[in-house]
């Protein structure tokens, strides 16, 4: 009976158990999410706040909150779809609220010209609480939640001459930790399975006699 190779073996073994530990904890993620989605419906029947000292709180999404932006100190601009569902250019500040303030970020409305910034001074903003883009790989939801989002105003009404933003949307933080975990089960499975094969091949090689 040929030797199974201990090194390699060891190798995939571990990958295959770190794999399905990864699925086991996005098990266990599914149930936190939920519950963190029941909060997030409570959130939208909440009364306004202050914006939060904590940007990255974030079981305070779809809060309604209010601002002072003393000055907007840089504008950016992303796509996305308006309170109408046609598509268009959100027009996002970032704004200082005094000399030692933390700051925030404010999606002021959206505009149809993806190069033209808002003519807005600041003031204040009312509106609800959702994540700024970030543009996060997919891998890191599959993986852990990577650096924590920061929260954003998503400005209600919009700044002058923006066409309205969209109200919260409980369906934009979807709860794909079963996804992530059948994934992870599927690839352990694949490297058993792809690994099992190699080591049958190469005994099959070995136990060939010589031409």
């Amino acid at each position: 009976m040929k030797r199974v190779p201990l090194i390699p073996t060891l190798i995939v073994g571990i990958a295959i158990v770190a794999m399905i530990g990864l699925g086991i904890w996005q098990l266990e993620r599914r149930s936190e999410k939920a519950a963190l989605l029941a909060r997030y419906a409570r959130n939208v029947t909440l009364p306004p706040m202050a914006f939060p000292r904590d940007p990255t709180d974030a079981k305070l999404l779809f809060r309604r909150a209010s601002a002072l932006c003393l000055q907007p100190i840089s504008f950016a601009i992303e796509g996305g779809r308006n309170a109408r569902g046609g598509t268009g250019w959100r027009q996002i500040a970032r704004c200082r609220t005094g000399a030692e303030g933390p700051g925030f970020t404010v999606q002021l409305g959206f505009g149809t010209d993806p190069h033209a910034k808002p003519v807005w001074k600041g003031g204040p903003v009312t509106g609800y609480l959702t994540y700024a883009p970030d543009h996060a790989a997919l891998i890191a939801g599959m993986v852990g939640e990577g650096a924590p989002k920061t929260l954003m105003l998503v400005a209600d009404p919009p700044a002058a001459g923006l066409d309205p933003n969209p109200g919260p949307d409980l369906d934009a933080v979807p709860n794909n930790h079963l996804a992530y975990a059948v994934q992870w089960f599927v690839f352990a499975s694949l490297a058993a399975i792809i690994y099992a094969v190699a080591l049958r091949r190469r005994t099959v090689a070995e136990s060939a006699p010589p031409r």
